[in-house]
């Protein structure tokens, strides 16, 4: 029997009324507020999510060196704007947005704690918030872009992401990715569970599955790099790429 190598025809649901709302997902990042304030330690669920931040914000000031202006989406308590301060060396006006409230009352107090004094905060959805055009520099988005659903979702997401930067304005993702084929999918949600078990046992394991289940629909990183040359984005890279997370980027001409 032909094995099938269609991972969208096991790995991408068609249907996605079961999946967290919009709600679900903020009530839940409401009550973890202390444990994603950890810069080292705030991802843990997150294979070398320190290296990823760091890849990110190191190739952000390499591609986008006068940064004034930056959105961290999804910003959680604020870890990827925390270091891209510390990489750039220079305080910038930051945007932080997000679905929970007291994650971005966290992340404004630290941000501001650094030096930066110019801080916008948005409590919204990336795909509802009426956002300044052509306003920013550099748009972070560290493990969020997998809460996108459906083809079209995920198009109008990065097409909005390409209108809001300047020219010259690139974007960073860190996020949890799928893989093209099944068999490969397999191996690598394996290794997945394997450092997830090495971490907290067989019960943080299934925790984090199930969770990953419930809220997210991720995409494959090629999927995702040949999105952002369709909206517009004129170059692409790969950075970083560990069993099922990549950190990767893009910006406009």
């Amino acid at each position: 029997m032909r094995r099938e190598h269609a991972a969208e025809l096991k790995y991408r649901p068609k249907d996605f009324s079961a999946k967290s709302t919009t709600r679900d997902i903020a009530e839940r990042f409401d009550g973890d507020v202390e444990r994603f304030s950890n810069l080292e330690t705030g991802q843990s669920a997150t294979i070398d999510a320190p290296l990823s931040m760091q890849l990110i914000t190191e190739a952000a000031v390499q591609i986008t060196p006068s940064i004034e202006r930056v959105l961290d989406l999804g910003c959680g308590a604020g870890n990827n704007t925390l270091k891209l301060r510390e990489v750039y060396g220079k305080p910038f006006h930051s945007d932080l947005l997000d679905l929970s409230g007291p994650m971005l009352e966290r992340a404004e107090q630290r941000v501001r704690k650094t030096g930066i004094d110019s801080v916008t905060a948005w409590q919204a959805d990336l795909r509802d918030a009426d956002l300044p055009k052509e306003s920013y520099d550099v748009i972070l988005a560290a493990a969020v872009l997998h809460h996108l659903r459906d083809d079209a979702d995920w198009q109008a997401a990065f097409e909005k992401v390409y209108s809001l930067l300047r020219p010259g304005g690139s974007f960073w993702i860190t996020d949890l990715v799928v893989q093209e084929t099944v068999p490969i999918h397999e191996l690598m949600w394996s290794r997945y569970g394997d450092y997830l078990e090495g971490i907290g046992g067989a019960e943080y394991r299934q925790t984090v599955f199930d969770y990953i289940e419930r809220e997210d629909s991720p995409r494959p990183v090629t999927y995702q790099l040949d999105l952002l040359r369709r909206v517009g984005f004129t170059h692409v890279e790969l950075l970083h790429k560990n069993s099922c997370f990549a950190a990767f980027g893009a910006w406009k001409e």
